[in-house]
């Protein structure tokens, strides 16, 4: 059983440790120009979105094509800006920013399995044999909630009104 709950937790870790890579080994040392200090936070949230969808509705077939849809949206709106990105990052955050896209749907995907899971008593036997009853899921939960908020406040307040910029190309 604990295999199980290091698996579900293991793409929301390694979410949390590569966007703090990106921003504070890079972001901070490049510094953002205006269309990433307004981008990033539209993309975190986006994924706050659906997270915040998966705590206030509960589960249902066309409650899951929804959440299908958000998450399809949010996956596609985090790639926004890698035309761009191209031209101011380095390679290697490049590939922290390739990272953060295959990650990006597994986050989103483990998060609707658990939500599936514990919403729907009738599950198909694959997934409740896949996903094992996790007495802490709607905690876990929540902690994204928390952490992705706490993250977009940071993205919006020290970016755009305590970050002051040095020489940061347009």
């Amino acid at each position: 059983m604990k295999s199980f709950s290091i698996f579900f937790i293991l793409p929301f870790v390694v979410q949390a440790v590569v966007i703090a890579l990106d921003e504070w080994v890079f972001h901070v040392k490049r510094g953002l120009p205006r269309w990433e200090r307004i981008g990033h936070p539209i993309d975190t949230a986006s994924l706050l979105i659906c997270f915040g969808f998966l705590l206030l509705v509960p589960f249902s077939g066309s409650a899951l094509k929804w959440y299908g849809a958000l998450a399809v949206l949010s996956c596609l709106l985090v790639t926004k800006d890698e035309w761009v990105h191209k031209e101011v990052c380095p390679a290697s955050e490049q590939w922290l920013h390739a990272l953060l896209f295959l990650n990006h749907p597994i986050v989103l995907t483990t998060a609707g399995l658990i939500w599936w899971r514990m919403g729907d008593l009738n599950a198909p036997a694959w997934l409740i044999s896949f996903v094992p009853p996790i007495e802490w899921a709607h905690t876990l939960l929540w902690g994204q909630v928390a952490a992705i908020t706490l993250f977009l406040c940071y993205q919006i307040i020290y970016w755009n009104f305590l970050w002051k910029p040095k020489n940061v190309s347009p």
